[in-house]
């Protein structure tokens, strides 16, 4: 099946443009622009710079994709944007491509949903199976797991991490790494304990979400430094991988640091 194009798009030459893809109404395509098969821009959709989109993704009106960082120091290099098949982008969503000062690509991955007014920022990195819910901001420099939640109007910092599984609450503000797991709560927000709802719906065990609850229980106790209960927990969990994950997260590092309970938690 060829592509469907209304005559008032507009699809710049040099544009790929896959196999039953739909172009709607006042659709604008730049010369850079790749469109995966039996994509949908449904009307007043504009998509620019090297941006490739997967296949069977679905963008709703006035989204913005791919325009330059909103960076001062981007200086036209030839960053790109990359996203994943079978994601719904909804009204006013915005993406922006990555920069040289942040690995030249922003990359969102498969089965995502933005709904209207959620914004990625440059150089972010988004897994597979995440939710942001309307008016998400994302700033730049972001890396975001798999199967991750983004409650209504919640916004994160430049350069945090937050890992596969966690939910950040709505309205929340989110200036330090969110673990693998976990829940963040409130403006500045605190560690609010797991996502025990979202590992329920998608399969984990009793078992296994006991371990992780036993686990984040020790993590975040009262006794010792971070350092020390980090090492501890990964001995004693060392043949729990969700376990793992946790202690992985934490040792890597990064620009941020982790999100905290407001109180010790008790190790019971």
């Amino acid at each position: 099946m060829s592509a469907l194009i209304h005559p008032s798009a507009i699809v710049e030459d040099g544009a790929k443009i896959g196999e039953g893809v739909k172009i709607g109404p006042f659709c604008t395509v730049g010369a850079n622009v790749e469109l995966g098969d039996a994509c949908e821009l449904v009307s007043h959709v504009a998509v620019a710079g090297r941006t490739t989109i997967g296949a069977r993704t679905r963008i709703f009106p006035f989204a913005s994709i791919g325009h330059i960082p909103q960076d001062l120091k981007y200086h036209g290099e030839p960053s790109t944007l990359t996203i994943g098949s079978d994601c719904m982008i909804r009204e006013g969503v915005t993406m922006n491509p990555g920069t040289e000062g942040g690995g030249m690509a922003t990359v969102i991955g498969n089965n995502c949903a933005f709904l209207a007014n959620s914004h990625v920022g440059h150089d972010t990195k988004v897994g597979n199976n995440c939710i942001l819910s309307n008016n998400v901001m994302l700033a730049g420099h972001v890396t975001v797991g798999d199967f991750v939640i983004f409650g209504g109007g919640s916004a994160v910092i430049q350069f945090a991490r937050i890992g596969s599984h966690a939910f950040v609450g709505g309205l929340s503000g989110l200036e330090n790494d969110l673990i693998p797991y976990g829940m963040a709560m409130g403006n500045r927000a605190h560690l609010a304990g797991l996502n025990i709802v979202g590992l329920r719906r998608r399969g984990f065990t009793r078992e296994q979400i006991h371990e992780i609850r036993r686990a984040y229980r020790l993590l975040f106790a009262e006794e010792g430094t971070l350092a020390e209960r980090v090492e501890d927990v990964g001995n004693e969990f060392s043949a729990q991988p969700f376990v793992q994950e946790i202690i992985d997260f934490i040792r890597a590092g990064g620009d941020r640091a982790i999100c905290t309970p407001r109180e010790p938690v008790g190790s019971a």
